[in-house]
C-alpha cells in the first residue's frame, strides 16, 4: 500500500481513506505520520525525484516485516513540487496491538529517512536545488573504486 502523488498530499482525505479501508479490520491502533515542509534556510518549498523501483523494493520488505507482527503498513509520498506548510509523506500503521504501532512507526520513518530513494530539492526564487546538506546517502550508494 504505496501511493506516489504529484505535488502536495491531501492529508485529510489520505488519512480518512486509509482508516475506512481498515476500519473493520479489527485492528486495535492506528497510528499515523505526517510530514510538512517546515519554513527554512528561505526555501518557498521543496521537490521531490522518486526512483518507485528501489521504493517498491524497499517498501515491501516493511510491508513484510509489518505482516509478521500482525500490523500493515501504508505510505503516501509526493513527486515534484511541495510548498511550505504542506505535506510530502504521510506513513500510518493498523496494529492489532498500540506499542506494536508506535514502536513500528517510529522504525520505519527513521529508515524511511536513511533508506528511501527520494531526493530532495530546496525550491529558492523560482529555482530547484539539490538540498545536499540535508540529504542522507543511501547505504550501498555512490561510486565504485
Amino acid at each position: 500500500m504505496l501511493y506516489l502523488y504529484d505535488g502536495a498530499l491531501d492529508v485529510p482525505t489520505i488519512l480518512k481513506d486509509w482508516y475506512e479501508q481498515e476500519e473493520k479490520s479489527n485492528y486495535g491502533a492506528y497510528i499515523p505520520f505526517v510530514g510538512t515542509v517546515r519554513s527554512e534556510d528561505n526555501i518557498d518549498g521543496l521537490s521531490f525525484d522518486v526512483y518507485e523501483p528501489i521504493l517498491e523494493s524497499w517498501f515491501k520488505s516493511w510491508q513484510e516485516k509489518a505482516k509478521q507482527k500482525g500490523a500493515i503498513i501504508k505510505m503516501a509520498h509526493s513527486k515534484g513540487d511541495v510548498m511550505l506548510h504542506e505535506s510530502s509523506y504521510i506513513a500510518a500503521v493498523f496494529s492489532p496491538k498500540r506499542r506494536v504501532a508506535l514502536e513500528f512507526i517510529d522504525e520505519f520513518v527513521e529508515d524511511f529517512k536513511a533508506s528511501a530513494p527520494i531526493w530532495k530539492y530546496d525550491l529558492k526564487n523560482g529555482k530547484r536545488v539539490y538540498a545536499l546538506d540535508r540529504s542522507t546517502a543511501i547505504k550501498g550508494s555512490g561510486i565504485l573504486k
